[in-house]
């Protein structure tokens, strides 16, 4: 689980923006919405992250930042050499050229060669990398730190300095690899990608915990076509009984999603509720072709841990759906991996639904910075309509008209 990320000089944020998400030890958690930051932890943080503010205030932003870390630990070593890194500094004289600088706190497994083991022991880890150069392509910094149970403090796994010089413990296991690493590894991607290249199994093991990120936030590349999502139902056919339970329930209108062959590969039909044919996508509404495109996303995280960023979750999807969808990470029968959930969302009526540990705003101000800030920063009451308190301004992060 992500308990704490740390933002500076990406986009709309300019100066260094902390999330810390751990939850007070006298928070009363009596509906499942909290877990611990690793197993066996007494820090606890949030299972769904909500984000709230204007348009353009830097929600997106914060789900890109961590699109882009992932993009970067799995990513860079694979991309076009001698590019620009696909993100933008805060476009300011005097940040144009700053570094950029990226930080994240985690759970993870301690002994890495035991991954696969049921209950195995997890510990906290720290991520860090900075980049900088005039085309925002070069890494500047790069660091992996973990404190395992007995440790007195966090114990350095790799670090790379400035010239490209890598050193690291002799638990992380690079001394077979140095040679190799030396050749490849460029200035313009992390040591895990270039890492995990190489099969390097500590390395490849965390490549592979980055993939189960799920995000519909691209950095590179567009999103999945419709064709691309039915081809991923029909690989898949326990995703889609999961779909069709799941359809009935929240109402679409829908009884059952079917996945037939096509001549241009698959294809999808629809059962309707009272319908004598089935009806082809083609003829679904906006909204429904939208939660069958983000559906994957959530059930993967759901099944087999990880995350799931979704930017504007509520954009096409009914409010009265999207609490079910929020149960499902609190449900540990559902979320028995306590996958997180990060979405941004403009509908404030969705604040009743949330605790004060889940909800974060963001706000941009007057010079165009985005400031991030938490529900619990600001002095209110867990019994407070904090729907009509956004609204009325008591919170910020709201838009300015006239």
């Amino acid at each position: 689980m992500l308990y704490r990320l740390e933002i500076e000089n990406f986009a709309s944020i300019r100066d260094r923006q902390i999330i810390d998400l751990r939850a007070g030890r006298g928070v009363d958690d009596a509906d499942g919405r909290l877990a611990p930051v690793w197993r066996g932890a007494k820090e606890r943080a949030p299972k769904v992250v909500a984000l709230f503010g204007a348009n353009a205030s830097g929600k997106s932003n914060v789900l890109k930042a961590l699109s882009f870390v992932t993009w970067f630990v799995q990513d860079s070593f694979s991309a076009p050499r001698g590019g620009s890194m696909p993100y933008e500094r805060f476009n300011h004289a005097d940040t144009l050229n700053a570094p950029t600088r990226f930080a994240v706190h985690l759970g993870g497994v301690e002994d890495i060669t035991r991954r696969d083991e049921p209950d195995v022991a997890e510990c906290s880890y720290f991520y860090e990398f900075t980049l900088s150069g005039p085309n925002a392509s070069i890494v500047e910094a790069e660091a992996l730190y973990y404190r395992p149970e007995g440790a007195a403090r966090r114990l350095r796994l790799f670090e790379r300095a400035e010239d490209g010089t890598v050193t690291a413990s002799a638990a992380f296991g690079l001394s077979g690899f140095q040679p190799a690493l030396k050749k490849v590894l460029r200035q313009d991607a992390s040591v895990i990608a270039t890492l995990a290249q190489l099969d390097h199994p500590y390395a490849l093991a965390i490549w592979n915990l980055v993939r189960r990120i799920r995000t519909n936030i691209f950095i590179e590349r567009v999103d999945s076509s419709e064709r691309d999502v039915l081809r991923l139902y029909a690989e898949q056919p326990r995703l889609t009984e999961a779909l069709n339970r799941e359809i009935e329930r929240i109402d679409l209108g829908i009884h059952a999603l079917e996945i037939r062959a096509g001549l241009d590969g698959p294809t999808a039909v629809f059962h309707h509720h009272g319908l004598a044919l089935p009806m082809p996508l083609l003829y679904q509404s906006h909204g429904t072709r939208q939660f069958l495109k983000l559906f994957p996303r959530l059930w993967l995280a759901l099944s087999e841990g990880g995350f799931a960023i979704i930017d504007e979750l509520d954009a096409a999807i009914h409010p009265l759906i999207l609490p079910e969808i929020i149960r499902w990470f609190h449900d540990p029968e559902r979320n028995p991996q306590n996958a997180q959930l990060w979405m941004s969302c403009h509908n404030a009526s969705l604040l009743s639904d949330f605790g004060k540990e889940e909800v974060l705003f963001c706000e941009k101000q007057k010079d165009g910075r985005t400031e991030i800030y938490g529900l619990r920063d600001i002095n209110v009451q867990r019994r407070d309509n904090h729907y009509k308190k956004y609204i009325g301004g008591a919170y910020g992060a709201v838009p300015l008209v006239g």
